[in-house]
């Protein structure tokens, strides 16, 4: 079996990065329509969820730069044109989304559609020892199902 630089399956590796950049596409939509909710929140909590928006579009502009980067380590280019996200976006895109529970609900419903991707690649990654795919994957796991348990919480649903 051909190994790269960092020890890991070639053949996999390039299986595991085109599932990276279909999550980087994912997560770049997630961050757009999180900067959309967050310019059009409108109501009696407006104040509460602007401010969460903002935090939120923060914490996944951060991610988008760590996925990218570890496309990169991979030996990899990161998908970086509108064009590239359209074509890999599985998540429901936001269109002047002004309400504060369907703002809530279309957050949790790009969460769990990331969480199945992430999902697919923490499974991938740790097939062929990627520690550094897999590490990065939990970590994402276990913030989103955080963020998931607050907004059904916030809406008094049930995860």
């Amino acid at each position: 079996m051909k190994t790269n630089s960092l020890g890991l399956p070639v053949k996999e590796t390039k299986v595991l990065v085109a599932e990276l950049n279909i999550l980087l596409a994912n997560f770049q939509v997630y961050y757009q329509n999180l900067r959309g909710l967050h310019w059009n929140i409108r109501g009696k909590r407006f104040f509460d969820l602007h401010v969460k928006f903002e935090e939120l579009y923060n914490d996944a502009q951060l991610k988008v730069d760590l996925i990218a980067e570890r496309v990169l380590t991979l030996g990899a280019t990161p998908l970086h044109t509108f064009d590239d996200y359209i074509k890999n976006n599985k998540l429901p895109v936001g269109r002047n989304i002004s309400n504060d529970e369907e703002a809530v609900h279309l957050i949790i419903a790009s969460l769990t559609d990331l969480l199945k991707i992430e999902r697919v690649i923490l499974s991938q990654s740790a097939e062929i020892d990627d520690e550094g795919t897999n590490s990065m994957m939990s970590d994402f796991i276990k913030e989103q199902e955080k963020t998931m348990w607050m907004m059904k919480a916030w809406l008094e649903e049930e995860i």
